[in-house]
């Protein structure tokens, strides 16, 4: 057993039971382990966590990063719906995400930032559009995972629409990004 393939069966613990209740009780028996053999490779539940977060996050952590040249509204759209499509592969996935701090992460997001602002966007306008965009998603991702017991569109009186859920994150999506152009200059040469 290595930390990997704690790693791999904690998140497949998640997928069948909720952050509320993975342990590490349940997750040593899944192992065919006693639970203290777990603090082998993480001293706290926390650590684990951390972890967890950390590998449910691979898909985006590993998206291309963009490219000198390619038009920056573009990217950040593409940028915040991998965000939001890797959240929401994993049950819990926002939650789990939820105040981890991406320490595997940081080259990647400085150079997401230098992208930006080489492509015109002054630098603290890009910083707290990748922040907002970045909580924003998390809080649609949690509202939408915690939307299982939204009652069926069907039952829904005419005059109340249902929730479309990617329809509503791309409408704030939309209005982050109309923001942060009001920000930027629009004069500034495209980079090569």
């Amino acid at each position: 057993m290595n930390r990997e393939t704690v790693v791999a069966e904690a998140l497949d613990l998640l997928d069948e039971v909720g952050l509320d209740t993975v342990s590490t009780r349940r997750l040593a028996k899944r192992l065919g382990v006693e639970q203290p053999s777990l603090y082998y490779h993480f001293k706290t539940k926390k650590d684990l966590l951390a972890a967890m977060a950390e590998a449910a996050m691979a898909p985006h952590a590993t998206a291309p990063l963009p490219k000198p040249g390619q038009d920056w509204r573009a990217w950040f759209l593409d940028n915040s719906r991998s965000f939001r499509h890797t959240l929401l592969m994993r049950r819990d996935g926002a939650r789990l995400h939820a105040g981890s701090t991406p320490t595997g992460d940081l080259d990647r997001i400085r150079r997401k930032m230098a992208f930006l602002t080489a492509s015109g966007v002054p630098e603290q306008a890009g910083q707290m559009a990748m922040l907002a965009s970045s909580r924003y998603t998390i809080g649609c991702v949690l509202e939408e995972q915690a939307d299982t017991d939204a009652p069926d569109p069907a039952d829904l009186p005419d005059d109340v629409p249902a929730l479309d859920h990617e329809a509503a994150f791309e409408a704030g999506l939309a209005l982050i990004l109309g923001g942060l152009d009001q920000h930027t200059d629009a004069d500034a040469p495209a980079p090569r």
